[in-house]
């Protein structure tokens, strides 16, 4: 049997997510002989070219790193073959060509954030609480041809609380993660792997896609019922923040950025995007069957706020509404 000292692994990743799996291999003393990540973007003012976490945890532990614009350049491929890959891991990457996930002898496993087949596709995390999911979980699967579609080798479940935010369960995710990578590594080594097809899984309720989340995608629809409001807010928080447009007086409108929330179950005749405040300490805006009571919010240019704080500097009154 190989040691995992002798086990050479590719990694590849971008975001925050994907570093926690790294560091738990690079620390748990597994053989990484490269890490693949985005090319570096340019960000904030100056568009001053920023490198993605995993690079800049790459560089700290003198990784040998790759960044290719395109994964089906040659000079990429070449590059990437000459690593002798035996294991491939890929982590909130992109998409890969066969001509790179198959190229190691073991095959190539991704860490995905929901419990396949549910949520397959770029915002497992953030659908799952939008929808008002009680459970999500992490699963490490072979990559085939079809996207997130490939032969389930682990899964962990994870319960979302009714307070939780994409934030928080993001973080917990992340975490297990990182373990679930090395014991996935584990059971490839220990040719312990029993991979099942997704087909075969048992599902309740209907398969749901995670689809990428746009602008428009998060903005508020006040005419939907109150829980619906509250886990579509929480599912966006803190990012990339759900959002409504505060109409003024004059009939001007600021987009308002809304990040924590309670609910209010109510009957009332109030037009949805109603708002009720008292100027000082509480803002709720009606919805279908009550009120959102908001917590936490951000106007255009401004920092995120307590309600109260923007009170004391922002004059809101009910001739305002919510659209």
């Amino acid at each position: 049997m190989m040691k995992k000292e002798d086990l050479r692994i590719v990694y590849m990743g971008t975001p925050d997510f994907a570093v926690e799996s790294l560091r738990c291999l690079v620390e748990g003393g597994y053989n990484v002989v490269g890490v693949i990540t985005m090319p570096d973007k340019p960000a904030g003012r100056g568009h001053k070219l920023q490198y993605s976490p995993v690079k800049q945890y790459a560089l700290e532990h003198n990784l040998p790193l790759l960044q290719p614009e395109k994964l089906k350049d040659e000079a990429f491929i070449q590059a990437l073959g000459e690593w002798k890959a035996d294991l491939q891991i890929v982590v909130a990457f992109r998409m890969l060509p066969e001509v790179v996930w198959n190229m190691p002898r073991l095959g190539t496993f991704n860490l995905h954030a929901s419990l396949l087949p549910q949520y397959r596709g770029a915002a497992p995390i953030n659908w799952a609480v939008i929808n008002g999911d009680t459970e999500t979980g992490i699963t490490t699967f072979f990559l085939r041809h079809e996207i997130d579609t490939g032969e389930v080798i682990q899964q962990v479940r994870v319960p979302i609380a009714d307070t939780d935010n994409v934030g928080i369960v993001h973080d917990k995710l992340m975490m297990l993660g990182g373990k679930l990578v090395t014991e996935t590594v584990d059971a490839i080594l220990n040719d312990a792997v029993k991979p099942v097809p997704q087909e075969e899984m048992a599902v309740v309720g209907e398969l749901r896609p995670a689809p990428k989340i746009f602008k428009d995608t998060c903005r508020i629809d006040w005419n939907q019922p109150v829980k619906r409001i509250y886990d579509f807010i929480r599912g966006l928080s803190p990012y990339p923040a759900a959002w409504s447009e505060l109409v003024q007086p004059d009939g001007e409108a600021v987009v308002m950025k809304i990040f924590e929330t309670e609910k209010i179950i109510k009957s009332h005749q109030l037009a949805p995007g109603t708002l009720l405040t008292d100027g000082k300490t509480y803002i709720q805006i009606a919805a279908a069957d009550g009120f959102i009571g908001v917590h936490a919010l951000q106007l255009p240019g401004k920092k995120r706020l307590k309600t109260d704080e923007l009170l004391r500097g922002f004059r809101l009154t009910e001739k305002f509404r919510m659209e």
